[in-house]
């Protein structure tokens, strides 16, 4: 073979090479070209995805929302009295301890104070004392007045004279039985008697113990008597809940020391204001406690009925968002998402009522956050 054929057939080669080197680049880069681009439109469905989001809807519903509230309450007794002596005295006897059960009038306890008896006597002594001036003077107007009879025998004068004396006379001998009773009402106070049906829960004294008008004799009362048979459920319930509220409402709670069981009791008074301090209203039931299971002083879970309002809009609390600045709900127009600013009112189980710029038919999002913008496209 020639040289010149050699060189040809070299030459046809390289240029062969060449040719499928460039084929090779250009299949590749078309390749590449088309991965990026499925790429990028992958990624823009994505974003988009991502910027439009799916939301369930819910229609907007007016109704009433029915409730109860939980509030802490204490019982206490329905009368309760600290007995003092009214006197100053000492203790001569006790009748009665801690848990005796006592009934209106009966004697609790007798005191003994011996400078009484001997006031009792010098009261007696002045009311004597008394009548027998007051006689004195009444017999010398009786003989004035019949001399009197006579004319020119007595002046008109010295009879008037005489009847005063007798007027004073008798005012003293009524003030002196006044004084005299005072002392022997007296008596009556060394005698310590039970006020009402009740149990003594607190006793302070012993026999022979000195005692005396609070503050003076004792600070401590010589006992204390309560009436447990009915007792006094007290709340406490919150401005918000206040409105409608009567004395025919009916509550449920229970204590600690009987869990498994639920009592029940009806409004009898309402404060009819607000405490200044706690913004709330007290109220008190009246709870009858004859078999004594119930005890003064406990504490109890009560469950207060909210009274039902006029038609408002009920959603799922979830269609509520609270962030820092506002409570809003998220309404949907159009595929487009709206913040609309409301207030809560009560709540149930898993539905609360709101107030805002809303009329029946808006279609909220039933799972609302945040990041949702205002204004934002959505789609349902």
């Amino acid at each position: 073979m020639s040289l010149c054929i050699i060189m040809n057939i070299l030459k046809n080669r390289s240029t062969l090479a060449v040719i499928l080197l460039i084929a090779a680049i250009t299949i590749g880069s078309c390749n590449s070209d088309k991965k990026e681009k499925e790429q990028q439109v992958k990624t823009q469905q994505q974003e988009n995805a991502a910027e439009v989001p799916s939301v369930e809807l819910v229609p907007i519903q007016k109704g009433k929302l029915s409730s109860t509230i939980a509030v802490p309450g204490e019982l206490i007794p329905y009368q309760q009295v600290d007995l003092y002596a009214k006197i100053n005295s000492y203790v001569k006897r006790l009748l009665v301890d801690i848990g005796s059960e006592v009934h209106t009038g009966q004697l609790l306890a007798t005191l003994e104070a011996p400078e009484i008896n001997s006031q009792l006597a010098a009261a007696q002594s002045r009311i004597k004392q008394q009548e027998v001036i007051y006689f004195a003077s009444k017999a010398t107007y009786d003989r004035l007045l019949s001399t009197s009879k006579t004319p020119g025998t007595i002046s008109e004068n010295d009879l008037e004279q005489a009847e005063a004396k007798k007027n004073s006379d008798y005012a003293n001998v009524e003030a002196a039985k006044s004084s005299y009773k005072e002392v022997a009402a007296n008596l009556d106070y060394l005698q310590i008697k039970a006020p009402f049906d009740g149990v003594i829960t607190s006793r302070n004294v012993n026999l022979g113990a000195y005692v005396g008008p609070a503050g003076k004799g004792s600070d401590l009362p010589l006992f204390v008597v309560q009436d447990q048979k009915r007792m006094r459920l007290v709340i406490s319930v919150p401005e918000l809940y206040t409105g409608g509220l009567s004395s025919k409402s009916e509550v449920t709670f229970s204590v600690k020391a009987l869990p498994n069981q639920k009592f029940s009791a009806r409004v009898k008074r309402l404060a009819g204001a607000l405490d200044e301090k706690l913004r709330s209203e007290r109220l008190e039931m009246d709870v009858y406690n004859k078999d004594k299971r119930l005890l003064p002083g406990m504490y109890a879970d009560v469950d207060v009925p909210v009274p039902t309002r006029d038609s408002t809009f009920i959603v799922a609390k979830t269609a509520v968002v609270i962030s820092t600045e506002k409570v809003f709900v998220i309404r949907v127009n159009n595929h487009r998402a709206e913040w609309v600013n409301v207030k809560k009112g009560f709540q149930s189980g898993d539905k609360t009522e709101i107030y805002g710029d809303l009329k029946p038919g808006d279609k909220l999002v039933k799972q609302a956050t945040d990041e949702i913008r205002d204004g934002q496209q959505v789609k349902d």
